[in-house]
């Protein structure tokens, strides 16, 4: 644990390097030795075919990440994390903005030790 899912639009396919963007995520969560170990860290991304921008006009496009942690760990502690990656992640597709409206999203579940959905925001 922790266990990462990026959602990303397959229209920016060719302006993000998502295999890089998995291991930003990677070092980013790893810099945490307090709070997660190395080997735990699991990432994958799901390149998103079906899928709707507001109108669906024009070539919009969405990073969606979420992250899912085990419970115990304080507010603060979460809120450093989850503001370390999403600076790692708007540094990672700085470029590709330049060329797509991107939008970016992190969201954070907490699971219990049995594995089931805790807290989610």
């Amino acid at each position: 644990m922790p266990h990462i899912t990026v959602e990303y639009t397959n229209n920016i396919q060719n302006e993000v390097n998502i295999s890089e963007l998995l291991q930003g995520i990677n070092d980013s969560l790893i810099s945490h030795t307090d709070l997660f170990s190395a080997k735990g860290i699991r990432s994958r991304a799901i390149k998103l075919t079906d899928y709707k921008v507001g109108n669906g006009l024009g070539n919009d496009a969405f990073i969606h990440v979420t992250l899912k942690i085990s419970t115990g760990r304080t507010e603060a502690a979460k809120e450093r994390v989850l503001e370390h990656l999403f600076n790692a992640l708007e540094s990672h597709i700085k470029e590709a903005r330049t060329k797509n409206d991107i939008a970016l999203s992190l969201g954070v579940s907490e699971l219990d030790h049995d594995g089931n959905l805790y807290k989610q925001t």
